[in-house]
């Protein structure tokens, strides 16, 4: 009989898929109540589904025909006035639009990673971004977070002690996924420092920077350096608006324009243009900063209450994180015992969902915490939920 294997490419070995993308499928599959804190996402009434509805139904020319690989002419034109008005000036030759911003994490490793290169990447991370290095042959270096951040100042002793030189940095500067901590600016001017030091590119990945609902924002990395060709930044509409839109963008050196778009079109020839209408429509018709000032006064209450069941139902034996914005809570366990990973079937049939630590390392570190997602759910369904998550902690 003749061999049926089939010759799978070498880089198969490093596609390591997402428990968090997974997690949609498993929770669409369970017939009993889940309170679900693991998807990173709004839940329905969080999102404008009705003005939403509407701009997709209007009439436009065009509208089902291919677009632009870079994106549609209004949108980027949106686009550069949202991030004037946030005190970032450019030029529509810096904007790239995508497919949600997993695929400006896709472009940025395919623009700069070859096999073998090291990408320093933050402990714990977002799980997709270390998939997406990965699956381009990235070998991860993982450096400490604390309540400040990316911790900075330990980077030249672990470069040195790889004895290789970082190609690239994956940072999530403000509100990190999945720890909810913002890196400082003195800790940002000091990354930018290295990477010149390096002649390595910051992968700046910031979905949750326009979702801060206390304290004072800090300048991102192309306010402090305006300019500079090194800062490759990625951006969402996924958690300010609607995670099913898909609309993302990329501002990035304008020289990196030509291979943005030869490497999309290689992926999809271009954004859902109907999509793009809807995002265009949406941000011409002033509609963006209502709607945030309406949902981070709820982000910040939920944020609340989920830090305050976790005080009522597990005391000083588990400790968490304190975010002033974006949707995540990291969750650390005293008992040495706790194995999230272990534990997340049980959680699941006793009606809570959550994301295990060791989803967030290339190493595997983190089974004694979990992140939790205070953004899909009611303060109500909050506290039903960590109490469910006692009783998993309990009965373990």
């Amino acid at each position: 009989m003749a061999d049926r294997t089939l010759p799978l490419a070498a880089r198969t070995s490093d596609l390591i898929g997402s428990i968090i993308d997974s997690s949609t499928s498993l929770l669409a599959s369970q017939q009993h109540d889940i309170v679900r804190f693991a998807m990173g996402a709004p839940s329905d009434d969080l999102m404008p589904v009705e003005l939403m509805d509407r701009l997709a139904a209007r009439t436009v020319p065009d509208k089902y025909s291919y677009g632009a690989t870079e994106g549609e002419p209004d949108l980027i034109d949106e686009i550069l006035k949202l991030q004037a008005a946030q005190g970032l000036s450019g030029t529509a030759e810096r904007i790239t639009v995508t497919t949600g911003a997993m695929q400006g994490l896709d472009l940025a490793c395919k623009l700069f990673v070859d096999p073998g290169d090291t990408v320093i990447v933050e402990g714990p991370t977002y799980t997709n971004g270390n998939a997406t290095a990965l699956s381009y042959g990235a070998v991860p270096l993982e450096a400490p977070l604390d309540e400040n951040g990316l911790v900075v100042e330990v980077l030249p002793e672990l470069v040195a002690q790889s004895g290789r030189i970082p190609k690239a940095i994956y940072t999530i500067p403000n509100f990190q996924n999945p720890s909810g901590v913002t890196l400082s600016r003195r800790r940002r001017e000091h990354l930018l420092e290295l990477a010149a030091e390096w002649g390595a590119v910051i992968i700046d990945d910031d979905p949750y920077g326009m979702l801060r609902f206390e304290g004072a924002s800090i300048p991102s990395f192309s306010e402090i350096d305006p300019g500079n060709p090194r800062i490759f930044s990625v951006r969402t509409f996924s958690k300010i608006l609607a995670p099913g839109l898909r609309i993302g963008w990329v501002d990035a050196d304008p020289s990196l324009r030509p291979l943005l778009v030869n490497a999309k079109q290689a992926m999809d020839t271009c954004t859902s243009v109907p999509t793009q209408r809807v995002v265009t429509d949406f941000l011409a018709g002033g509609h963006l900063q209502p709607h945030v000032d309406r949902v981070l006064g709820l982000y910040h209450e939920r944020k609340n209450a989920m830090r305050a069941a976790l005080e009522r139902y597990f005391g000083d034996t588990a400790r968490a994180t304190d975010p002033d914005g974006g949707f995540f809570l990291w969750v650390t366990f005293a008992e040495s015992d706790v194995d999230t990973e272990a534990l997340f079937q049980t959680a699941l049939a006793e009606g809570v969902a959550y994301i295990p630590g060791p989803a967030f390392s290339a190493t595997g570190r983190f089974q004694d915490s979990l992140r939790l997602c205070f953004a899909t759910s009611t303060p109500e369904r909050i506290d039903e939920g960590v109490a469910r998550l006692k009783r998993v902690l309990v009965q373990r």
